[in-house]
C-alpha cells in the first residue's frame, strides 16, 4: 500500500533542504601577513603575496622583470629602460619623486637599492603605508642573494632558484677560464673634472676580480666614489683605464690632464669604454658585465 506524505511534511522538508543548502561555505583563513627585514636593517610588514609591485631603481627593475610575476608590476621609473617589457608600464619620476601618482597605484610594496631612493622620500612612502623594501650589493653573489630574497618575498622561490643557479654555474665557468699571470690593476672612472672613480668598497671591485683583473684603488674611502687627485692617480700607475674610447679621452680627459699621460694604462693606450648599463647596474646581467670587463683585461697592450 502506498502512502502519501501530508503537505505539511513536504513543506517541512523543502524548508529544511533550503536552510541547508544557504548555509555559507567555510572559507580559508587569510594567509598571515610577511615580516621581513631588508638589508639596511628595516623591518617590514608586506602582504603574504604582493599582487602590485614596482621598483624606483633601474637595476631593481631589471631584478624584479628576472623574477616576478609581470603583471603585478605597475609601473616603472623615467630611468628604467630594460627589459624591452617594462617600456610599457606607466611611468612614475622617481626623481623628484612623484609621491602623489605613486601612491594612486596602490603598491603592496615598493623595491629599490641602497642609495637610489633618499631616506626621506622612502620615510615619506612608509608614513603612508607603503612598505619600501632596500637591497644592497658589494658582491656579485650578493645579486644572486638579493634574486633569491625578491624570489621568497614574491611567492617565486622555484623561478628565482633556477635563474640564480645558472648564473653562478656560468660565474664559476668565466673563473675557470685561463687568466693572465698577473692581475692588471684597473682604474675605472665615473665623472672627468673633478675625476670621480669606482672605489674599494664597490661592486666593480669583485667583478673585476671575478673577470681577472684587480681594482687600482686599494685605500678604503668613505665614499663609495671617491673623488681622485691626478696625483693620487699617478702614484696608482693604473695598468687598465675604464671610462671612454682611447681617442675620445685622449682629446678630453688626457687633454685636461695631460701629466696622466704618463700611466701606463695611457702609455699602452689600453684604455677602454664599457656599456654603461652593464657597469652601473647591479642587475640579473651581472655575468655580462663580468665577461665585458674580462674581454678588456684581458686584451694585449697596444703594439
Amino acid at each position: 500500500m502506498i502512502r502519501f506524505l501530508s503537505p505539511l511534511l513536504v513543506l517541512s522538508c523543502l524548508l529544511a533542504a533550503c536552510q541547508s543548502n544557504d548555509k555559507p561555505a567555510a572559507t580559508a583563513p587569510a594567509e598571515a601577513p610577511q615580516h621581513v627585514t631588508d638589508d639596511v636593517g628595516h623591518q617590514l610588514t608586506i602582504p603574504a603575496r604582493p599582487r602590485r609591485i614596482m621598483s624606483l631603481a633601474a637595476s631593481m627593475t631589471e631584478m624584479l622583470y628576472a623574477v616576478a610575476d609581470t603583471s603585478t608590476i605597475v609601473a616603472r621609473t623615467q630611468v628604467c629602460d630594460y627589459p624591452q617589457a617594462a617600456l610599457r608600464k606607466r611611468v612614475i619620476n622617481s626623481y623628484p619623486l612623484d609621491l602623489e601618482g605613486l601612491v594612486a597605484l596602490h603598491p603592496d610594496v615598493v623595491f629599490t637599492t641602497e642609495g637610489i631612493t633618499s631616506l626621506d622620500d622612502i620615510a615619506r612612502l612608509e608614513k603612508l603605508g607603503i612598505p619600501v623594501y632596500c637591497q644592497r650589493y658589494t658582491t656579485a653573489h650578493d645579486i644572486l642573494r638579493g634574486l633569491n630574497d625578491l624570489g621568497r618575498i614574491l611567492g617565486r622561490s622555484a623561478q628565482a632558484k633556477k635563474l640564480t643557479d645558472s648564473l653562478r654555474a656560468e660565474l664559476r665557468a668565466v673563473q675557470q677560464l685561463p687568466r693572465p699571470t698577473q692581475a692588471p690593476a684597473v682604474l675605472a672612472i665615473t665623472w672627468q673634472d673633478p675625476i670621480y672613480v669606482y672605489g674599494e668598497n664597490t661592486l666593480f671591485t669583485d667583478k673585476i676580480r671575478l673577470a681577472g683583473g684587480k681594482n687600482a684603488v686599494t685605500e678604503h674611502f668613505a665614499q663609495p666614489y671617491p673623488a681622485l687627485t691626478r696625483e693620487y692617480i699617478l702614484k696608482l700607475n693604473p695598468d687598465v683605464l675604464i671610462g671612454g674610447r682611447f681617442g675620445e679621452l685622449d682629446s678630453t680627459f688626457f687633454k685636461k690632464y695631460p701629466e696622466l699621460k704618463r700611466i701606463k694604462a695611457y702609455q699602452t693606450r689600453r684604455v677602454y669604454d664599457v656599456t654603461g648599463d652593464l657597469m652601473e647596474r647591479p642587475s640579473p646581467r651581472v655575468v655580462q658585465s663580468v665577461r665585458e670587463l674580462q674581454r678588456l683585461v684581458w686584451a694585449p697592450p697596444a703594439s
